[in-house]
């Protein structure tokens, strides 16, 4: 058997890039702008920033809490804080659904680097049909999508095995720098094209008008998303943390980095669409067919301006889709490193290994084994489903009463505090927010998911 010393990481900037680089993803460059340009624009992203401070802030705290004290893997952080009794399985439930998830994300993320060696050999341009063809005939292919998934599966891998300082670290410290500079280049780029100002305008002017009930929801579900809550990647970092962390400030750095990436993909994707009369839509569909078309009118006339941008945008999707891998898959691998007491690259060995069965069973599920369903829905769709849609809520909502209800309150206030070393003038609207208001909007999220109202 193998015991090693827990690492931790080496300074706060990396600490800060390695938790910012789990919680961004895919999800902040489709979904939050499209969100943002549907429902009010500016009114949306003020209260989806209300929801950051509201929920997303509190659960990613309790979520650090957890795993700073026990310094464990996700299963063994809430065995330890709940004495072994039932609340254990919440740990076991974040460590499942981030394996799962690992599994079919790795799919769209095979997709994006698909897409980058595309535009870096000049394919992608032609009619909005061809854009349309050429992503259905590349997902249903039979090997070519897996192939892209065993690759960046393989890159996560490599990350992994070199520890948390030489791998995941360092990889942050390269990845998110690059990822900014990226999104600010294309966002300059797709601001100064005519017309663009109508897309700026459309993002950023307030309708308040289109503001309702669904809003609300759909800004509270983007802000637990978005945090990547329950995933066990928050919990799993938070064990690699210095005692002297401040736990509120890091969880407000983060939030802030994670935002203004959703809000500069908004202002990257809008300018852009706006200036060529294209109404962006949601999901791959943005952006493996709408995008490209985007892209090819919107520099028409200077087309190795478009290159370049189209170039450097599936770049960037493609470091997004590392980053949040790499979260997801330390999540299982700290948990098979430390429950069987096994080498960190066996570990991450196993936890490869089984990702890339469920990626591939995803990604021929879309085409070649089509006829694998569940209540006729394909594979891929009952993964994204049941991770998305029950396990995370019900983790995020367990998470909430388990810290607000069940944990000691001075242990909590012991961890929010540095035990008494920071002034914790927040932590009573904190315990409040965690006990009562957090519950009950993840219960909303979850029921409106399910369409009870």
């Amino acid at each position: 058997m193998i015991e090693q010393k827990r690492a931790k990481f080496g300074s706060k900037l990396g600490m800060i890039l390695a938790t910012a680089g789990g919680a961004v993803g895919l999800g902040n460059v489709w979904r939050f702008p499209y969100m943002t340009g549907q429902n009010g624009g500016a009114a949306f992203i003020l209260i989806y920033i209300g929801c950051i401070l509201l929920l997303g802030l509190p659960c990613m705290i309790s979520e650090f809490i957890i795993g700073r004290h026990a310094a464990s893997n996700t299963a063994r952080a809430y065995t330890k804080l709940s004495d072994g009794t039932a609340w254990k399985w919440v740990g076991y439930l974040g460590v499942l659904t981030g394996f799962l998830i690992t599994g079919y994300y790795a799919v769209v993320s095979g997709w994006c680097l698909q897409y980058g060696v595309a535009s870096a050999m000049n394919h992608l341009h032609g009619s909005p049909a061809y854009f349309q063809a050429y992503f259905s005939d590349f997902s249903t292919n039979p090997w070519k999508p897996v192939l892209w998934t065993s690759i960046i599966l393989l890159v996560t891998h490599y990350v992994i095995i070199h520890g948390v300082r030489n791998g995941i670290e360092r990889a942050s410290k390269i990845l998110m720098p690059a990822l900014f500079l990226l999104l600010l280049a294309i966002v300059v780029a797709s601001c100064l094209l005519p017309g663009a100002g109508k897309g700026v305008e459309f993002l950023l002017k307030p309708d308040f008008s289109k503001v309702t009930g669904d809003v609300f929801l759909g800004a509270l579900g983007q802000s637990f998303y978005s945090m990547s809550i329950a995933m066990g990647c928050i919990c799993t970092y938070a064990s690699y943390y210095s005692r002297h962390t401040k736990l509120l400030n890091s969880a407000v750095q983060i939030g802030f980095i994670d935002t203004c990436v959703a809000i500069l993909a908004g202002l990257m994707i809008f300018p852009a669409a706006f200036s060529v009369g294209v109404s962006p839509d949601s999901g791959p569909s943005l952006i493996f067919i709408t995008l490209p078309n985007v892209f090819e009118q919107a520099f028409s006339s200077i087309p190795v301006i478009g290159y370049v941008v189209s170039l450097a945008f599936y770049l960037l999707l493609s470091m997004a889709a590392l980053t949040s891998l790499i979260s997801l898959h330390e999540v299982s691998t700290a948990f098979f490193q430390e429950e069987l007491h096994i080498s960190r690259p066996r570990a991450a060995m196993i936890v490869t290994g089984g990702c890339f069965l469920i990626g591939a069973v995803c990604s021929l599920s879309l085409g070649e084994w089509s006829f694998l369903k569940v209540a006729g829905v394909d594979l891929f769709d009952v993964f994204d489903f049941v991770t998305g849609q029950i396990f995370l809520p019900v983790g995020g909502l367990l998470t909430c009463l388990f810290i607000g209800w069940y944990v000691p309150k001075k242990l909590v206030k012991d961890e929010f505090t540095n035990w008494g070393t920071t002034r914790g003038v927040f932590f009573g609207t904190y315990y409040f927010l965690i006990r009562f208001v957090c519950p009950l909007a993840i219960l909303a999220i979850f029921l409106h998911q399910l369409g009870v109202f």
